[in-house]
């Protein structure tokens, strides 16, 4: 029998106040409406309760960045446990060890199963078109230390946070550990350029299905947040490389596909990647 099960990216909409309560009615429909359509887990986007800060120097960084206790983070929580619903539940995160850019991760029962901190942090720099605000998250956020695999529904799945797809080390890292799909919390825009960011938008998503032989399941936000438009795109990648699921260009909105995780292990098979792997060749990507 075939171990399938389903997943869904939730693509909100851009915010328009500092208050990270915005977004809690989007969140707590949005869960009812993945549990309602046969989800067992549901990612929301990077940072999707706050504005994305870290196109812009400010000082007061501080004010998005909150504990895992905060009301608005054990709300939705709690929502997702009501209807049985496992989480990875992207937030700004202030920890003993630093501020981070960070994806709560709980199973359907509201139990913490851990967190994620982005390992990957870029810096772009702007330009003069609209929208080329560049990025300045080196400023605000401490690198995560950890590739963590987590296991919910059956279903074992790592996390890593929007930049973090761009280095297949980091997707490999968690296929070898176990992962079957990878969740990607993801808030990816234009930066005044939307033709080649709309082109590149899906290479790193199938590129990481594809050679890891995984499940891609990818949130993104969509609309325009100030000067920042967001792409939007959310979406479902099989382990061949294919987009079952994609939310567009132009509404929030919700992608769910049932996914058979045996796949994964028939497309390591079909593409054996793995058997023909040789580490002892790989050792200056460690250095």
């Amino acid at each position: 029998m075939a171990r399938t099960i389903c997943v869904a990216a939730a693509q909100t909409g851009p915010v328009h106040t500092e208050d990270l309560a915005e977004k809690r009615p989007t969140a707590l429909a949005m869960i009812a409406e993945a549990a309602d359509r046969g989800a067992r887990i549901l990612t929301f986007p990077e940072l999707f309760l706050s504005p994305f800060f870290p196109n812009r120097l400010r000082e007061d960084f501080e004010r998005f960045f909150v504990g895992h206790d905060h009301p608005v983070i054990r709300a939705i929580v709690d929502a997702a446990a009501a209807r049985g619903l496992a989480l990875v539940l992207p937030f700004g995160e202030r920890a003993s060890g630093g501020l981070y850019n960070a994806a709560l991760v709980t199973d359907g029962d509201g139990r913490t199963l851990g967190v994620y901190r982005k390992t990957h942090i870029p810096a772009y720099f702007p330009n003069e078109r609209p929208g080329g605000t560049g990025s300045y998250e080196r400023l605000y956020f401490t690198p995560g230390a950890n590739l963590p695999v987590f296991e919910a529904a059956g279903c074992r799945f790592g996390v890593p946070i929007c930049y973090d797809r761009q280095f297949p080390e980091a997707s490999r890292v968690l296929a070898l550990a176990g992962a079957e799909v990878i969740f990607m919390p993801i808030c990816y825009a234009t930066y005044g350029d939307p033709a080649h960011r709309s082109e590149a938008w899906e290479i790193p998503l199938r590129a990481r299905a594809y050679e890891n032989g995984v499940v891609v399941v990818a949130a993104n936000k969509v609309g325009d947040e100030g000067v920042r438009r967001h792409l939007g795109r959310s979406m479902i990648v099989s382990p061949a490389g294919a987009i079952l699921a994609d939310a567009g260009t132009d509404a929030e909105g919700l992608v769910v596909q049932t996914v058979d995780l045996d796949e994964t292990a028939m497309s390591r098979k079909k593409m054996p990647w793995w058997r023909d792997r040789r580490p002892d060749l790989y050792g200056p990507l460690a250095r």
